[in-house]
């Protein structure tokens, strides 16, 4: 089921210049990866402004605990960690009903997947993903064991900070989001070739989930705040009030 597109449907463009380029030669995989070509521009349409619509009842009790959605005689190891934040859109409105999936290797860097060979041990009480609808604030949690770093092929001896897979749907195609979460402190951040290809500091700082310790969970658990901002709707604006909208 879609949403029905409102009369103002379309979104705001895209800023290119707020995402890294699809060609990083040090992040040596985006390579081959890369298109060749210029993007199209296309006007929007129906495919781009409608999304599926996600309902609580479809969602499991223990699809936002990862500690606990793939237990099966234990609990899993590693520090227990909750996740939250807020979901918005570019003009700071909240995205509500919005589907986050989360994914991630466990406490010592291992994915629970059949082509991951890193010698981490794998968890047989920890499956790595998880998924939350955002509230009518468009704010979301979840519980989580922290991830371990790991070594990668990019070069010799590089690693990849712990961090944690995040994919949005929010009000419209157009607002899906693929990105990753890394933590507050981690020295291995400084020198990842995929950050690295981040164009600015101050847009590295915002896939960094801060330490939020009035969240914490007492004898239990530390906490990280992590916020997301999707694209923007356009507000058609007529006689100074957003058309369609009451006076």
């Amino acid at each position: 089921m879609g949403r029905s597109p409102a009369a103002d449907a379309e979104f705001m463009m895209r800023d290119t210049t707020s995402h890294p380029p699809a060609y990083a030669p040090a992040y040596k995989t985006s390579v081959l990866r890369s298109p060749k070509n210029a993007l199209i521009s296309l006007q929007h349409s129906l495919s781009e402004v409608t999304a599926p619509v996600f309902r609580a009842d479809e969602l499991g009790p223990l699809d936002n605990d990862l500690i606990k959605n793939c237990a099966k005689d234990g609990l899993p190891v590693g520090e227990r960690l909750l996740v939250h934040g807020h979901v918005r859109d570019q003009l700071g409105r909240p995205v509500k009903n919005a589907l986050v999936e989360v994914w991630q290797a466990n406490a010592s860097g291992r994915y629970r997947h059949k082509k991951d060979q890193y010698i981490g041990a794998l968890d047989p009480n920890f499956g790595g993903c998880g998924r939350v609808l955002t509230d009518e604030n468009g704010y979301y949690f979840y519980r989580t064991i922290k991830p371990g770093p790991y070594p990668w092929r990019n070069r010799v001896n590089e690693w990849r900070p712990a961090h944690i897979h995040y994919a949005i749907s929010g009000h419209g195609w157009v607002q899906r989001l693929i990105t990753q979460m890394y933590f507050e402190g981690d020295p291995l951040i400084a020198t990842c070739p995929i950050l690295r290809s981040v164009p600015s500091e101050e847009q590295i700082r915002g896939l960094i989930a801060l330490q939020d310790t009035s969240a914490f969970v007492q004898l239990d658990s530390r906490a990280y705040r992590f916020d997301i901002v999707l694209r923007g709707q356009r507000a058609t604006l007529f006689e100074n009030h957003v058309q369609g909208t009451p006076q």
